[in-house]
């Protein structure tokens, strides 16, 4: 591909510069499968942060792709969004399944939460490479549960994990093994946690309360980090 800028108008341009970064002029193996940014007339968030998260994202490999901005009212948002493909291990791809738009900087964060904490951590633990992530969603434009706060999923910045697929066929669920009689098994889910908490602001388990007893609830945008 022949990366080069014609003469246009500043938006067309600046949709051209965001094709470029994600799909990369040097040509990532995995370029040819990542659709580009298509300009709708919305915009696309284009701050230096979102440009170099985006880069990063492409660097790691990443199947992605960009998304419009959005506003839905209520202070509910997806700004410098993007839809995750699937994400990058040591050895191939790691399925994530049942996600919707996510900040760029929460995809960064589960891309390296995914490929150094729970593949190595499965690898290690598990004797099996990762395989899929299964979630529980991600943008929801809803309150933090019992109050009148604004939950980190109305603006993306929020994902609830729910199961672990290994390669060997294994399923590994917060809602059923994270009490498992194998101590292996407990002990792989609290190492991926511990190690969530290195790459999230917020971290909460089964063992912060009741309503987390099935996920991992993880999240980007806390003032203060919470890791339970």
């Amino acid at each position: 591909m022949l990366c080069h800028a014609l003469p246009m108008d500043m938006r067309v341009f600046s949709a051209f510069v965001l094709a470029v970064v994600v799909t990369g002029c040097a040509g990532s193996p995995d370029s040819a499968q990542r659709p580009p940014a298509r300009n709708t007339g919305a915009s696309i968030s284009q701050t230096p942060q979102v440009r170099a998260c985006l880069a990063n994202l492409g660097a790691a490999k990443v199947n992605f792709t960009p998304l419009e901005d959005r506003f839905f009212g209520a202070g509910c948002a997806t700004l410098g969004t993007v839809k995750l493909g699937w994400l990058a291990g040591d050895a191939g791809r790691l399925d994530v399944t049942n996600l919707g738009p996510v900040s760029c900087p929460l995809a960064n964060a589960m891309q390296n939460w995914a490929r150094f904490g729970v593949d190595r951590a499965a690898r290690q633990i598990l004797g099996s490479p990762l395989a899929r992530i299964e979630t529980m969603g991600s943008y929801s434009c809803r309150n933090v549960a019992g109050t009148g706060r604004l939950s980190a999923h109305a603006t993306a910045n929020a994902v609830d994990i729910a199961a672990f697929r290994l390669a060997d066929g294994r399923r590994i669920s917060v809602l059923n093994d994270w009490n498992s009689s194998s101590p292996q098994v407990r002990a792989f889910l609290r190492t991926i946690r511990d190690s969530a908490c290195k790459r999230f602001g917020t971290v909460l388990s089964p063992e912060y309360n009741a309503a987390h007893r099935d996920h991992l609830h993880l999240e980007t945008s806390a003032m203060r980090p919470l890791c339970r």
